[in-house]
């Protein structure tokens, strides 16, 4: 299934071309800081001088897991199906900024503890009812994660096909946050404690046991952890296997990513152990209040847009970054240069 996924890393022939281009516009040399770093980085990845964004939507996957059986979560599983509820009634965080931003959105059931009745504009990609326990069990089985890789791929291209080149991805599945520091923890090789927050709002006791039970569900895994997709499969939830899959479909035809949280970062962690060169069409949104969420960015090189404290998923890091990169891929199309504006440039 991965081995007819091809992403290159963006042709950095270009790369000389778009730097003379942001150098020459009526600024002094980096003034407009990241927004520079930015507008090339979009440049390189779209392979021109003049880039462009076009129909931007946010694919926001939902999944229920079974770890929150140990108490991980202080809510309930339902809220899960609830949120969904309230996504599809626009009432979310991520609703009011997607439309502030003219963001198209996308509710995906990848795997809720729940029956929906034909629920209008959600999209029913649902793998089973929510993840195994993975203290005691592989949380999803081989087949169950190709299947959910396979159906983000297909999503994200059919975005793809109605003219979308950039994708954000949000998600919503309490217990997510568990399984997230889990994966960071067995793919970066760090202790346990140094990938975990307080998620929905754990007290300190709970943040202790939040970090005993992944550290046994960490022991007794311990024998499959030794690549990718297995780690996935006996740590992961449906919704972050999708969002992988979704990440590298849209990346395989080069689109922009854009990147919400500890969770949507996790799954792109994951998809950069399976094809490195994604990280070349990643656009980090915004640093989390989730303290993992740091140390993950820091593993990834990654320096994000936007530190607002916020940690609610959903995809809202993404809605708030997207207007920086309108505006870095603006400057770099319409702001005009020394020449066309008869400006006298620098003289060293």
């Amino acid at each position: 299934m991965l081995s007819d996924i091809y992403i290159p890393h963006p042709d950095s022939s270009i790369h000389s071309q778009l730097q003379a281009k942001i150098d020459q516009k009526t600024k002094p040399l980096g003034a407009l800081g990241k927004l520079e770093t930015l507008a090339l980085k979009v440049g390189l990845i779209q392979q021109t001088l003049s880039p462009n964004l076009n129909k931007p939507v946010i694919l926001v996957f939902a999944a229920d897991h079974g770890i929150t059986a140990e108490g991980v979560s202080p809510y309930p599983q339902a809220v899960t199906y609830q949120m969904v509820l309230n996504f599809l009634a626009g009432g979310a965080a991520i609703n009011v900024f997607a439309q502030q931003n003219q963001i198209a959105l996308r509710v995906i059931d990848a795997g809720v503890n729940a029956e929906f009745s034909h629920q209008t504009g959600l999209i029913d990609a649902k793998i089973a009812n929510g993840t195994a326990n993975f203290l005691r069990a592989a949380a999803m089985t081989t087949e169950q994660c190709q299947l959910a890789i396979s159906r983000g791929r297909e999503l994200a291209q059919a975005e793809i096909a109605q003219g979308s080149n950039v994708l954000g991805f949000g998600e919503m599945g309490i217990g997510n946050t568990s399984s997230a520091s889990a994966l960071m923890s067995a793919l970066c090789q760090l202790p346990v404690a140094d990938c975990i927050g307080r998620g929905t709002g754990l007290d300190d006791a709970g943040i202790l046991h939040k970090q005993a039970i992944i550290n046994q569900a960490l022991t007794f895994h311990q024998a499959s952890l030794d690549e990718p997709l297995k780690i996935l499969a006996c740590l992961g939830g449906f919704e972050i296997a999708m969002m992988v899959g979704a990440m590298l479909g849209a990346a395989e035809q080069g689109a922009v990513l854009l990147i919400d949280g500890f969770i949507a970062t996790t799954a792109l962690l994951v998809a950069t152990r399976l094809k490195p060169a994604i990280i070349d069409y990643a656009i980090f949104s915004h640093r989390s209040g989730e303290a993992g969420h740091s140390r993950l960015l820091t593993e990834l090189n990654a320096d994000p847009l936007l530190d607002l404290e916020m940690r609610l998923g959903e995809g809202t890091g993404a809605a708030m970054a997207y207007p920086i990169v309108q505006a870095a891929v603006n400057f770099l199309n319409q702001m005009a240069s020394f020449d066309s504006a008869s400006v006298s440039q620098r003289q060293d």
